[in-house]
């Protein structure tokens, strides 16, 4: 390796704002934050965690909570409407269609018999 010409490699402490800290190694110089590291993610943990980034969890949630309502509110007016009028009796099914007849194998011709 030529001298002069790699920059400098340090140990620095890497922390996790779930309190977590270790240390590895850098050419930045300067002491690290994360938001998530291996000992919160939920791949490592098997458990969920929602991170939120300018409360865009809780608009969907909010978006989603009110669609919910709304199919609620629906389901229950079909219930409704179906418990007032009676539903029509049931058409008899259709008979099964006959079963088709096997198809005979085309005859051999006599011509490709007396050729061998």
């Amino acid at each position: 390796m030529k001298a002069g010409i790699h920059p400098n490699y340090k140990q620095v402490s890497v922390s996790c704002v779930c309190g977590n800290s270790f240390t590895t190694g850098t050419t930045k110089g300067v002491d690290l934050r994360t938001e998530i590291c291996a000992a919160c993610h939920p791949f490592f943990t098997g458990t969920q965690k929602i991170v939120d980034t300018e409360g865009r969890v809780e608009r969907f949630m909010k978006k989603f909570e009110s669609a919910n309502q709304m199919k609620t509110l629906a389901s229950k007016r079909v219930a409704a409407k179906e418990a007032v009028a009676p539903k029509p009796a049931a058409a008899p099914a259709p008979a099964p269609a006959p079963a088709a007849a096997p198809v005979a194998a085309a005859p051999v011709a006599e011509e490709a018999k007396s050729e061998g």
